[in-house]
């Protein structure tokens, strides 16, 4: 009964919208909460499966995946309601999804897989694999697997020489060496810079510092005041773009962060 005015909001909200497209066969309806789920369910679920991705996908400021790709789908903001009036059989979120939220799920009978942050390319295929398997379709998983493998061994490193790199994040951060994107560095010939100062994830790296112990190749992933300081200028160092689209998440999203190292470092080479 304490979903009783919720289930009533959404039937009115409901009424003179389009009807839903449901998934085909034995293949469920998803409704995505997550960017980097979104970006792999879009390359192994059917568009009639997945019936809405989150919101961030439609911003080119958070989206993982092609926006225009991502625009093909409905969005959520991942409230109840919305997804309670989309009726989906799976809700897939990320490992942070608040657990009040997963809570009312779970009552009102809507399956909820959580996944966490890919921190390795392996992490990443289990995740691909397991997402193909939740929308039905291996094939498509191992597919974009063998996609991801293609375009790592296109990029690896041949030189032995490697080139000292820092990656410059928004708010003037720089990534753990354990972060998927500086396992991507290291197959494309870099090391870190930032590690071998000492710092960590998610530490800051000031423009004093930079200036007084520069690396290589500065890859510039934000618009912090600090990234653009005309005295950077005056540094040997290489500067580089890194969209900030090509850094938190796996899957897919490999194939563009590795190719954009690789050019990188073939411009240093």
């Amino acid at each position: 009964m304490r979903y009783f005015p919720l289930l009533a909001a959404v039937l009115l909200a409901a009424c003179g919208q389009p009807d839903i497209v449901r998934g085909e066969g034995d293949r469920p309806t998803i409704v995505s909460l997550n960017p980097c789920t979104d970006a792999v369910l879009a390359e192994v679920a059917s568009p009639q499966q997945l019936l809405a991705i989150s919101h961030y996908s439609h911003n080119p400021k958070s989206s993982s995946m092609d926006v225009e790709q991502a625009r093909q789908f409905a969005v959520t903001g991942g409230t109840v309601e919305e997804v309670l009036a989309l009726d989906p059989d799976v809700v897939v979120a990320g490992s942070f999804l608040p657990p009040a939220t997963r809570h009312a799920f779970a009552d009102l009978g809507i399956r909820v897989k959580t996944f966490s942050i890919a921190s390795t390319v392996e992490d990443s295929d289990d995740q691909i694999r397991k997402l193909a398997v939740l929308a039905g379709n291996p094939a498509a998983g191992e597919a974009l697997i063998a996609q991801i493998a293609e375009a790592l061994a296109q990029t690896e490193a041949k030189d032995e020489k490697t080139v000292s790199a820092v990656l410059w994040q928004p708010s003037g951060i720089v990534p753990g060496e354990g972060a998927l994107v500086s396992h991507l560095m290291r197959h494309a010939g870099f090391v870190s810079h930032s590690a071998a100062s000492g710092l960590g994830q998610a530490d800051y790296l000031s423009l004093e510092q930079m200036l007084v112990d520069p690396p290589e190749v500065l890859l510039l992933a934000g618009q912090e005041r600090s990234q653009q300081h005309p005295a950077l200028d005056q540094s040997d160092t290489h500067r580089a773009t890194f969209d900030t689209s090509l850094l938190y998440c796996a899957g897919p999203t490999i194939i563009p962060a590795i190719e954009r190292l690789a050019a990188i470092r073939s411009e240093v080479s």
